[in-house]
This record gives C-alpha cells, structure tokens and sequence, in this order.
C-alpha cells in the first residue's frame, strides 16, 4: 500500500472534524507534562470541544479549500486542534483558561466563524461568556424590564382606583 492511501483516512477523519464546525484553535503544546494535558483534555472534552493531535502535513491537506486555510500559515511545530461543533467561544475559553494556569500551552490561532483570529484575537474571544451565560444574562434582563413594567402599570391602576373612590357619585 502506498503511503498516500494510509494518509488519506487521517485527512478525511481531519476534513469531518473541522467541516461544520463553529470553531477551531490551533494550540503549540510542547512542555506539557501527561498529567496537564490529561487535565487539558478533561476540560475540553467536559465542554464539548474535540482535541486531538495531528501531523501538521495532514492538517495542511485537510485545510486546504475550506474555511479554515487560513491555519495553514500556522502549521509550524508541536501542534493541536480543538474543534467544536456547537458552541464558537468554547474552545478558545477553555484553552485561555488552561494557559492561564499552565502558560507552557500556547495559543497560535484559531478559525470562528469563518473569521481568522491571531493568537489576540483567540484570547479576546475567550473571554465572550458561553451561550448558555448569554442567555441567562438576556432574560434575567428581560424578566428585570418586564416585572418594572407589571410595577408601573399596578401603581397607575392603584391610582385611578383611588381617584374613583374620591369623586363624588354623580346625580
């Protein structure tokens, strides 16, 4: 079998991972320790996004025609890739908040949404709450808006009431 056919199953494997995918991080993790990447891996996966690592040639195979080319440039050393289908700002935040403890893991780049992110851009999205957060934070303002309103609206019948009961009964 020639090398070509045992690389191509590693290529589409990468190409299913990332097509579709709201977002993918490309992360440098040389000089972590096993037990720090097995806690890097327990956080991920715990927040839905795939981790896995690939050789860089397969990546720049997989990327190449999609919305994630743009990686490509990046392709240099002991690379990563968190991938989530769902949820765009995870994999920068968990990978964020992992750096932050362990700052031997580097963010390199990352693509959401279509857009390319530099490794600023990765770390200014990670700190966007999850969807879940945003959602809570919309309608705890909402309920917040529409109990004032039940407020407002309860003082001025309490008025009217008042001013009925103090106008003399017509004749």
């Amino acid at each position: 079998m020639a090398k070509v056919e045992l690389k191509k199953p590693v290529v589409e494997e990468i190409s299913n991972l990332v097509n579709g995918s709201a977002a993918a991080v490309l992360v440098n993790y040389s000089g972590l320790t096993v037990a720090q990447d097995t806690e890097l891996r327990k956080s991920l996966r715990e927040a839905g996004v795939t981790y896995k690592v690939y050789k860089n040639t397969m990546m720049n195979f997989a990327f190449k025609g999609t919305e994630f080319e743009s990686l490509c440039d990046k392709l240099n050393g002991t690379n990563a890739l968190a991938v989530s289908k769902d949820e765009a700002t995870a994999p920068a935040r968990v990978l964020a908040d992992f750096a932050k403890k362990n700052p031997k893991l580097e963010l390199i780049a990352g693509v959401v949404d279509g857009e390319f992110y530099d490794a600023a851009g990765v770390q200014a999205l990670a700190s966007i709450p999850s969807k879940e957060v945003l959602l809570s934070r919309l309608l705890g303002s909402m309920q917040g808006t529409i109990a004032g309103f039940a407020r407002v609206i309860k003082a001025i019948a309490d008025q009217d009431g008042e001013a009925a009961a103090e106008a003399p009964a017509a004749e």
